[in-house]
Formats: C-alpha cells, structure tokens, sequence
C-alpha cells in the first residue's frame, strides 16, 4: 500500500513568504529601448498622423499582455506629440513635413474647417485611455471596453486577426519586429533549389514589413515565380488577410499550383484553412533570432485534421448544443448566431446560447447538460484545443458537419476558419427538410410527434458502436379546449402545486425531460443544499438555540477553531 499523505497539499502560499513581493507576470530581459526605437516600433508618428487628420477626440489604447511594460511611454510620447498643437497649415506641412500636390490641397482644406466663423481655431483636447485588460483574444478589437471610455476610435498593438470590427474604427499598428534577412534568403534557396517554382512569400503581420525585402533578394537570385503578399482586411480571402496573385483571383483552385513559405510561426487556424489550398506550406521559424541556422519545417496538418473530424463524428448525437459567443466586436457575428441556432433547431436540437470573456475549461464545466459548444469569434480564436474541456468545442463550419446524416456526411479535407464564407454559401448548407430526412424522420413525421409526449427514436453512435436515445426536446403542446376556462391559461401553468411521490415534473400539462432531470438527477442544488436544516418545536430551553459559538478566525488559506489551535 502507498504512504498516506500527512498534510494537505500546498495549494497556497507559505505563511513565510506572505508578505514578499512576487515575480512579474511579464519578465523585461533586454535592456530598455530609447524614445526613438520606441517611437519606430510604435509607429507614433503615423497614430499622431491619423488621430490629427480624423479629429479624434477619445483614443482607447490597446496593448496585449506582452507590450504592457511599454504602454506608459508609449502614452506619454502620444501625449507630447498631441500637445505640441502641430496642426497642419495653410503651406501643406504635418508635424514638419512638406506635403505638395494633393497633400497641400487636402491641407488647406482640413485647416479651414479647423477655423471657426469667428475666425479662431476649433478647440481639440484630445484624451488617451489605456485597456489594461481585453475581454476576450488579443487578436481581436476590444470595443466592449473601448464603450467604456466613450472612445471615438481605437489603436490596437501587436499582432491582429484584422476582423472587420462592429461599430469602432481601428488604427492597427503591427509593431514590426527586426529580422536577420540574410539567413532567410539562405533558407529559402535550400528549400526551393529550383528558381521556377511557383513560391508566395508571406509573414505574420509584424514581420510582414520584411516581405518585399525578402522578395527583391530572391528576385536578384535568379528566381522567377514568386509572389510576395501585402496584408489586407480580408479574411475571407483565398490567403486570408493577404493578396494573391492573379492568376488566383480569376480562378482561386489554382492556388494549388503554389507553394507558400511563411515567416514565423502561424497560427493553427491558418494552416488548416491553407492545408487543402496550397502545395506545400514551409514555415521559418523566428523565436531564436540568434540563430542563423534555422532551417524551414513543413507543416503537417494531417493529425489536427484526423482529430477535428474525430471531435465532429463523436457529436453527431447530442441532443443539446451551447453557442459560445466569444466576440462582440467582429462584424456581422449576430448573423451567425442566429445561422446555428436555425441549424440546430432544423436538426430536432436544442440549444441554449452563453457570452463569455476569456474561455476555459472551468467556465463550461458549470453546465454538464450541454454536449456540447460552437464558438461564435473571430477567425482565429474559433479553433479552441478542448483537451482539457468537459466536452468538446467545434466551430460553426464543424457544426454544420456534424449535422448531417451519416449517408451524408463527407469529409474532404477542407476546413473553413471564417464564419462569412459560411454565411455567404448560397447552397453550403442543407434545408430543414434535407436535416429532418438526415435525422431519420420526414417533416410529416415530426409534425405527428409534436403531439405525442414520447421519447425520440434512439440514434447509432458510430464512434462508440452503440445505440443513443435522448428525449425529444420540450414543445408547446397544442392547445386544448380546457384552456378556455378561466382556471387554466399561463398563470395556471406556473401556479405551483404539491407533487406526490413518482409524479413526473409538468410544465404548462406537458412533461418536462429537463425539469424531470434537475429535480432528480442533479446533485448541485444551490447554496445550503448540501445539509438540512431542522428546528426541534419541543426544546425545553429555546435560548440554547441562539447560543453564539466562537467560529473559526484568521485568514482563507489558514484559519484556526477554537481554543484548539488546530490550523486548517
């Protein structure tokens, strides 16, 4: 037999390092950068540029974790530039620069309407905020708490999934990060020995300013077929967020004749939007910008596409989804919301539809009668690894696989990351009489059952090998000719009533499968469901019922009872 734990695990501090400081969430192990370096990395003079020419008046600032130590400077050279009043005149000059042509037409006009019909200069006292903390990805525009502070617009740092936002404008700044591009031509010659191979060279966003660089290297090399992508806010496009060629633009299958050799690391959800849509993707890896060895991997999406298909198979029997909206901030996102739950009502489903912040496995583990979760976000955050999850968490491209009908069921290979090419498919997605015909029912035979309080046929689990029956969710029954009385009608529907032992639970003269479940199966009832309180009517002494005891004192995480001492 093992050894008996003497002592509770150490879940906390230790009463001898409560009051010593802790370590920084973000560790600073390069030297501080100057105002200049930092001005080039921030881009400050084409925010100051761009908050001028739209007369913003209240300018959110968003940082992820990684950028926060920075956020203070970065304030305070916005604010110095703001103050410096450099507001373009009548000559065609910004901040000290000449514009000619256009630029000084645009100049002298945006002066004018600076100029008040007194002749004075409008008065503009534009403000910054800083959001600490973003509701949900990074990746993605925070507008929630943009609304907070009343912003008029936002300056989102770092890398961005370049969403099409809601309701705010953005000023996206990538923070362009250095890179040693001498050791990347050399990779890439290694990788594509031949000059004609058909080559698209793109980079995450903040190396993206290294592209054309790259290009004009290889292009002096001798190579001939290469492209080099420009980002654009397109996620619906064949690369998403960037340009192709041509060729691909009239007739988008051929993007399969190209190669793509990426910068950096991508994320998942590129790769597997890419994996059924290129040759071949190569990727240069640049977390250890020291090393000039580094050599290109292939990416292989084989395993996560075996696994996502595993996950779609595995839900083609849940009774009840849950719809996770994951962003309030990405256009167009109540479309898709109100898409699945059509789907999931068209397939005999329930669903029930949530608004989180950041996900974990913790927040979903509250609601153990869902079988499972679509995430409505935005491009890159739908794909959500669920390892660790209750149950699985698919996105709405997966949803509308699995449900269909098994006979109908095909997978190609392709994966679609972007809700709008969901939402744009004219034929993407079956009818409600093609869903109920799947599901093993006509609509004829759904509307018989409407009026039968039965349980719905059991369904085959293919990945379990077993048969699956669930109740049919809950409908309004059909009217009856009792409704008529006074007695009865919605009031009487919610009136309560005393419920004898092996009664079934009722809602409205219908029986409720999921108020038959929580008031038998389920074990959390609320706070004090877990002892019974009693009241003895026959003390001889009702004052030794209010007796005050001394309970337990000191902090959470140890505390004693008593006179004992026993720490807990």
């Amino acid at each position: 037999m093992g050894s008996e734990m003497e002592a509770a695990p150490v879940l906390s501090t230790p009463d001898d390092r409560i009051f010593e400081a802790a370590e920084p969430v973000v560790s600073r192990t390069t030297q501080p950068c100057s105002d200049d370096e930092l001005s080039i990395t921030y881009d400050i003079e084409r925010t100051l540029k761009e908050i001028r020419q739209a007369r913003y008046k209240r300018i959110a600032l968003q940082f992820p974790d990684d950028m926060l130590p920075d956020a203070p400077r970065v304030f305070q050279l916005l604010s110095r530039g703001l103050d410096s009043k450099e507001i373009t005149s009548t000559n065609g000059t910004d901040g000290g620069q000449t514009n000619e042509g256009s630029d000084n037409v645009e100049g002298v006009s945006q002066s004018v309407s600076q100029l008040s019909m007194n002749g004075d200069k409008e008065e503009w006292s534009p403000k910054l905020y800083i959001l600490a903390d973003t509701s949900y990805g990074t990746c993605c525009v925070d507008e929630v708490a943009a609304e907070h502070v009343d912003a008029d617009v936002v300056v989102h740092y770092g890398r961005s999934c370049l969403s099409p936002t809601a309701r705010l404008p953005v000023i996206y700044v990538f923070t362009n990060k250095p890179l040693s591009i001498d050791p990347v031509v050399e990779a890439f010659k290694t990788t594509y020995p031949d000059p004609a191979t058909n080559v698209i060279i793109a980079a995450d966003v903040t190396y993206s300013g290294h592209v054309p660089t790259v290009y004009q290297r290889l292009v002096d090399s001798g190579y001939t077929n290469l492209f080099a992508t420009e980002v654009v806010h397109d996620p619906s496009s064949a690369i998403p967020n960037r340009t192709v060629p041509d060729s691909v633009k009239q007739a988008p299958e051929t993007l399969v004749d190209w190669q793509l050799f990426h910068i950096s690391d991508p994320p998942t959800t590129l790769l597997l939007t890419l994996a059924s849509r290129v040759a071949a993707i190569h990727i240069y890896p640049t977390s250890d910008p020291s090393n000039n060895n580094v050599k290109p991997l292939e990416a292989s999406t084989a395993a996560v596409l075996r696994r996502r298909y595993a996950l779609t198979t595995r839900l083609t029997t849940v009774p009840i989804w849950g719809i996770l909206i994951n962003t309030l901030s990405v256009k167009n996102y109540m479309g898709i919301v109100d898409h699945v739950k059509e789907k999931i009502a068209a397939a005999g489903k329930k669903s029930y539809m949530f608004v989180m912040g950041k996900l974990n496995a913790a927040k979903v583990a509250n609601f153990s009668e869902i079988g499972g979760w679509v995430v409505i976000g935005c491009w890159e955050s739908s794909l959500v690894d669920s390892k660790d999850f209750w149950k699985p968490v698919i996105t709405p491209f997966e949803l509308e696989l699995a449900l269909k009908g098994d006979s109908e069921r095909v997978w190609t290979g392709s994966w679609q990351s972007n809700f709008q090419d969901l939402l744009d498919q004219p034929n993407g997605a079956m009818d409600e009489e093609d869903l109920a015909t799947s599901n093993g029912a006509t609509m004829d035979d759904q509307e018989d059952d409407m009026s039968e309080p039965e349980s719905a046929p059991p369904e085959f689990d293919l990945r379990s090998g077993r048969y699956v029956s669930h109740s049919r969710p809950m409908r309004d029954p059909a009217p009856r000719a009792s409704a008529i009385d006074g007695s009865s009608g919605p009031s009487a529907a919610r009136a309560l009533a005393r419920r004898a032992k092996g009664d079934l639970a009722m809602i409205g003269d219908a029986v409720s499968p999921g108020a038959e479940y929580l008031r038998s199966q389920r074990t959390w009832k609320g706070l004090g469901s877990d002892f019974d309180i009693r009241y003895d009517e026959d003390e001889e002494d009702p004052s030794d019922s209010t007796l005050v005891k001394e309970g337990r004192k000191g902090i959470a995480r140890g505390y004693t009872v008593g006179e004992s001492g026993q720490k807990h």
